[in-house]
């Protein structure tokens, strides 16, 4: 009754009679009926069966329960879990049932009078035994939320150590920064600032891709020259870790039909990951290849490898293959998770393979081969814009940080800046200054930022460039935003030369 039984004990009823026919023709006739079941010595064997492989439930003749027997079998019922609630069928006779009074205290026992016809014993056992199924169906539940809490402790643990270590260096980079060594303080923090905003995109990518609100931007793309672009970028991450990357890609180009942002991060995801649990002086090759139909791309490393019990559990969310106290690997346990679910979303599917411990792994993608010609033009963000016009821009945002941080950033690009640092005021500035553009937050106090955008919108028109800038990435936030009257969502936190070409964009 420990949860850890034989699942064939689950099913079967333990007899316990005076003599030894009795307990053969109980056997028998519960085998008739499809039961299992097995005869026991005496309670000591009883008690002892039952805590070690589990059962259905106990027969039990009332001669059998004297009183250190009777001590024995209520002090293993009390060790019971608390989903079960062992049934006992008891034979006693019309003359002795004043004597059964104290089996109260047992639980749920059930009082079969003798002589017991086999139809009326029939009846009695598969009642207990779908009683038992029942606690079985909540044991599973039980074990299922003990399960997730598990998890849940374990990646708070896992997210804590990941943000403080970033969190430890920007701190330490403010309070050192001097006049000296600034440039090199500023890129700590812009480093560390970097993996905190990758390590929120990862839980909210992670929350979207598994509830379906991604919406995948589909078109004809090479996913050779995608692979090399990912691996390329990941360069200074493998010098770093002193692991050796190969690529071994095709002369020509492999056409799939995906979104070129999500195919770019399952490379890089499965990259890392390799990086990550490869020692120093191990190697990861990166390989593509048509194959029947399908694009295949295989990331294989020499790293730490895995058990096999391992590989089904793989892609589930914050599962890690190591997990240690100095968690010298890193990572929260959902990149791969991630890869799963966005290579579904392609119509693909991913596998993974280990020979054992420290025999390294292969992750390997399959997608659907795509005819059609490629996009030449890559993704908007990597597009550059040279020598655009600049704005008149006005801040509407209440943390005074980011309020001086966005005006000294935009001010020294050329544009022209004024700020608020509430909604009434934002409104009352551009209705006076009438901005080309403005970036507002959306938690504001007094008015928040769709009443602003709203009423703005309702004065101005399309004059005014509205984009907001909010912690909330959610696909709902999006639309709630574009209702308000806003023409671009942008996610905190924003790069100040991206919003510089947004803005110069807008402004040509």
């Amino acid at each position: 009754m420990n949860g850890a039984t034989d699942p064939r004990c689950d099913e079967r009823f333990l007899i316990c009679a005076p003599t030894g026919r009795d307990g053969s023709l109980t056997r028998t006739l519960l085998a008739k009926s499809g039961v299992d079941s097995l005869v026991c010595a005496d309670v000591v064997e009883v008690c002892e069966r039952a805590e070690r492989e589990g059962c259905a439930g106990l027969l039990l003749a009332e001669e059998v329960l004297a009183p250190t027997a009777f001590v024995l079998l209520r002090s293993m019922l009390s060790r019971q879990q608390s989903w079960s609630d062992l049934p006992i069928l008891l034979f006693t006779a019309r003359s002795s049932l004043v004597r059964a009074e104290p089996l109260a205290s047992l639980g749920y026992v059930t009082l079969l009078e003798r002589p017991l016809r086999p139809l009326t014993m029939r009846s009695a056992v598969l009642s207990a035994l779908r009683a038992r199924r029942r606690q079985y169906a909540a044991r599973a539940d039980l074990y299922e939320q003990q399960r997730a809490v598990q998890q849940r402790d374990q990646f708070l643990a896992m997210l804590g150590h990941e943000l403080r270590n970033p969190l430890s260096a920007i701190a330490m980079a403010v309070k050192l920064d001097d006049a000296n060594e600034g440039s090199f303080y500023r890129a700590v923090v812009e480093r560390q600032t970097e993996h905190l905003s990758r390590l929120v995109d990862d839980l909210l990518d992670v929350a979207r891709v598994t509830s379906g609100k991604v919406v995948l931007r589909r078109a004809p793309l090479d996913i050779v020259a995608l692979v090399r672009r990912s691996a390329d970028a990941l360069g200074n991450l493998f010098a770093t870790q002193r692991v050796a990357l190969a690529v071994e890609l095709p002369g020509q180009p492999l056409l799939v039909d995906g979104d070129a942002v999500r195919l770019e991060q399952i490379v890089a995801n499965l990259l890392t990951n390799a990086a990550k649990y490869t020692p120093a002086g191990g190697r990861v090759e990166v390989a593509v290849e048509a194959r029947a139909g399908e694009v295949v791309i295989s990331v294989r490393d020499d790293g730490v490898g895995m058990a096999p019990e391992m590989l089904p559990r793989v892609f589930d969310l914050f599962t890690q293959v190591e997990s240690t106290l100095d968690r010298a690997k890193g990572g929260m346990g959902i990149g791969l998770t991630l890869v799963r679910s966005l290579v579904e979303l392609h119509r693909g599917r991913v596998e993974a393979s280990s020979a054992g411990h420290n025999q390294g792994s292969v992750f390997t993608v399959y997608l659907p081969e795509c005819i059609a010609p490629p996009v030449l033009e890559g993704p908007a963000s990597n597009r550059q814009s040279d020598g655009h016009k600049r704005a008149h821009v006005l801040i509407v945002e209440d943390n005074a940080d980011s309020r001086e941080l966005l005006r000294l950033g935009l001010s020294r690009r050329g544009h022209r800046v004024s700020a608020s640092a509430d909604g009434l005021a934002g409104v009352e500035t551009a209705l006076k200054e009438r901005p080309e553009a403005m970036l507002v937050d959306i938690g504001l106090p007094g008015l928040d930022g769709y009443g602003v955008a709203r009423r703005v919108r309702s004065a101005l028109g399309s004059s005014v460039y509205l984009v907001a800038l909010t912690g909330y990435g959610q696909p709902e936030d999006r639309m709630r935003a574009l209702d308000a009257g806003f023409d671009v969502h942008l996610t905190k936190p924003v790069d100040v030369a991206e919003l510089d070409q947004l803005l110069g964009q807008r402004a040509q």
